[in-house]
């Protein structure tokens, strides 16, 4: 029995699972495991407590983490872990071990997804020899783009959503004046409002401007983190400040989408992902996304053949872990 260790391995929680190889080159899930970072002191205690219950050593391993890695290094953001594939692959006794930045590694699950675990956004023609591109809102903005080898895709990170927010009106241009007076930027980056918490930031800018006294039952949850979901809820509803900021927001985000699928010319296809994707569905499908992803000028037909299509698997990072593990035994 061939066997893959997945993991997503993050400053909170850290996901391992364990995958056997089938005949075919499908992937079987046999077990997973959260665990509390915090309660470690380094990764390999943890990958030999997991790894210790009588399988046979996996022939692979891909751990994705958050940070970025270089020359099989990474430092993650917030624990003090190094780790290293070397001293890694030693602790374990899997041969190949590879880190992964935990955004990148989604590159490497997309083209392996089922019907179930993806979602139509708008409709075109994907080209297998062109560079794809994922985005993902969520607590930031994930960007990393997908580039064709004989070998299959390989991942390119990125740190685009670090780039300059360009506003597009007069409402876009308060908004950014706002966010840098108010939060005491010297800039304003593209995730601070194309991101889950970007979304919350455009509904305290509305209640700021519309409600200064308070009168809003947003107002409650105006400096929590509830407030973006709170926001995408009473726009389902119908409530006219919340419809109002999701509609500017995904405004913004269907624009990001449309720069950077030019920047990496992604005829191979746009792919959301992150916490925002499955839960916005509706919203990614409307004019609003789909206007502002298109508006690029005379370039406009290059991106009109470009599919996009939502990745709605809350488990794709491991899954995507999972099938970079298994490309290492090629």
């Amino acid at each position: 029995m061939i066997t893959l260790l997945a993991g997503d391995i993050g400053g909170t929680k850290t996901l391992l699972a364990l995958y056997q190889l089938q005949a075919g080159g499908d992937l079987e899930l046999l077990r997973y495991e959260r665990f509390v970072s915090a309660d470690w002191d380094d990764l390999s205690p943890m990958l030999s407590s997991f790894l210790s219950a009588g399988e046979p050593t996996p022939a692979a391993a891909c751990l994705a983490v958050a940070g970025p890695v270089e020359a099989g290094q990474a430092q993650l953001t917030n624990l003090s872990w190094q780790l290293d594939c070397k001293q890694l692959s030693a602790a374990t006794g899997i041969e190949r071990v590879e880190l992964v930045n935990d955004f990148a590694v989604l590159i490497y699950g997309l083209p392996h997804l089922t019907p179930q675990q993806q979602a139509q956004i708008r409709s075109g023609v994907a080209r297998s020899d062109a560079p794809l591109l994922v985005l993902g809102a969520g607590t930031g903005l994930g960007v990393a783009y997908g580039v064709p080898t004989p070998t299959g895709l390989v991942a390119v990170a990125s740190e685009a959503a670090h780039g300059e927010f360009a506003p597009r009106s007069q409402p876009e241009w308060e908004l950014k004046q706002w966010l840098a007076r108010v939060r005491g930027l010297e800039r304003v980056s593209i995730e601070r409002v194309v991101s889950g918490t970007g979304l919350g930031e455009v509904a305290r800018w509305l209640l700021h401007i519309r409600h200064p006294d308070g009168d809003h039952p947003l107002w409650p949850l105006a400096d929590g983190s509830e407030l973006p979901a709170a926001v995408a809820a009473s726009a389902a509803r119908g409530e006219s400040l919340a419809a109002t900021a999701l509609e500017l927001w995904i405004g913004c985000y269907g624009s990001v989408c449309g720069d950077l699928a030019l920047a990496g010319l992604s005829r191979g296809g746009v792919w959301l992902a992150g916490g925002t994707a499955g839960k916005l569905l509706e919203a990614l499908r409307s004019p609003s996304f789909n206007q502002a992803f298109l508006n690029k000028g005379r370039l406009e037909p290059v991106l009109a053949t470009m599919p996009i299509t939502a990745v709605i698997d809350p488990a794709i990072g491991q899954f995507s872990a999972a099938c970079r593990a298994r490309m290492l035994l090629a």
